[in-house]
């Protein structure tokens, strides 16, 4: 409570020097949240990254997932041998393991007739690979030949194509010479790696891909019993098959994706190089301001020691400008933000969302990045003689 009352009765003399210049102050409000927006649009798109990119692996209906040991990504999934999932069978606790075929192909867009890329999902209707009940219900129709389900969140001009089939109507398009049926809808989401994609039986997807044998697929789902550990079973797994499979939990497999597009692909580094590039020029603007302010006031600064006041004291005059710019400077910032995570949701259908996580992160890094700034541009102070002012 003392404390409480000492700070009641000190003069506000940072916020006064900032107040004092006016348009100073807006230019620097200005600089901060505009350092502010860049890292949240950094942070926001590389949040957007990884979420895009492993939504489809969260929403398996698997505890290990079996790949190629050359695998990368979900974008890119060499084969291997479905012989791998019956051998997996023996494994005590194993209670079921069946087949997922991944690939990307260049289909016409139903609506503009256009050229594009989709993934292609196939799957044992008869199994249901992912916890989706939009694709769940709709597993009756993809049994029919040359039938498929279409990502109502895809990436591009499908507005009236979709709200054709939300009315109940089927649409035909082509895929790699073939005339296809579009018989219902469900919602993941476009990514980085795709635009979209589309799921269908695995017996559609073969006749899709007439050149890839039915033997070769792209991931093993495998459903461990009640009571087994799943990452014991994995382990067990991986000791039986040795290296013709990588063998991953579920959480693993979404780690591996990951792990992927934040360490693997330039991506990842280019926007962790945007927040740092965005931290650099807020502490450079900072520190702009009050590198100015500070040799405007230097004969004040001087005077005040010349009275007794110590350093310390006009260190926490500079360091408490330092906290009211960082604050103020936050709130326009995540205003602006705001504003702009919408605009790219709408316009890439990308999950930009802002979180109260995020936006923590931010004002911590704006704290820090005025502190530094203030760190800096109180050397002159320090050095600042009353002798040599007057």
């Amino acid at each position: 409570m003392g404390l409480f009352k000492q700070l009641r009765r000190r003069t506000p003399l940072g916020w006064l020097q900032l107040s004092h210049e006016k348009s100073r102050l807006l230019v620097a409000l200005s600089g901060i949240a505009f350092a502010d927006v860049l890292m949240f649009m950094q942070i926001g798109f590389q949040t957007a990254l990884y979420d895009s990119n492993t939504r489809l692996h969260r929403s398996l209906q698997a505890d290990i997932v079996l790949t190629s040991p050359e695998v990368r990504s979900f974008q890119n999934m060499p084969p291997f041998s479905r012989r791998r999932l019956y051998q997996a069978m023996d494994i005590p606790g194993v209670e079921l393991a069946q087949a997922m075929y991944v690939n990307n192909i260049t289909w016409k867009n139903p609506q503009t007739r256009r050229q594009t890329s989709v993934q292609v999902i196939g799957f044992n209707p008869d199994q249901p690979a992912f916890d989706l009940p939009d694709v769940n219900s709709q597993l009756q129709p993809i049994k029919l030949p040359d039938t498929v389900l279409f990502d109502r969140s895809a990436r591009g001009d499908y507005q009236q194509a979709i709200a054709q089939i939300d009315q109940g109507e089927k649409l035909t398009t082509e895929i790699a010479g073939r005339t296809i049926t579009i018989s219902g809808l469900f919602s993941v989401g476009a990514s980085f790696g795709s635009d979209g994609s589309i799921m269908t039986s695995d017996q559609n997807f073969l006749r899709l891909f007439p050149q890839r044998p039915a033997s070769s697929i792209s991931l093993g789902l495998i459903k461990v019993k009640p009571g087994y550990d799943p990452k014991q079973v994995a382990l067990t797994l991986q000791a039986y098959l040795r290296d013709d499979v990588k063998v991953m939990t579920r959480g693993e497999f979404i780690q591996f994706e990951h792990n992927f597009w934040r360490t693997n692909s330039p991506i990842g580094f280019i926007f962790n190089l945007g927040v740092s590039m965005g931290f650099a020029v807020g502490v450079i603007l900072v520190y702009q301001v009050l590198s100015t302010d500070i040799n405007a006031h230097v004969r004040e600064y001087a005077t005040f020691k010349a009275l007794g006041y110590r350093n310390y004291y006009l260190l926490g005059v500079v360091f408490e400008q330092a906290l009211i710019l960082g604050a103020l400077g936050f709130i326009p910032g995540v205003v602006v933000s705001l504003g702009l995570y919408q605009m790219t949701r709408t316009a890439t259908n990308l999950p930009m969302y802002m979180t109260a996580i995020r936006g923590l992160q931010v004002l911590i890094l704006t704290i820090i990045m005025c502190f530094i700034s203030g760190a800096i541009a109180t050397r002159k102070l320090r050095s600042a003689d009353p002798a040599d002012m007057f």
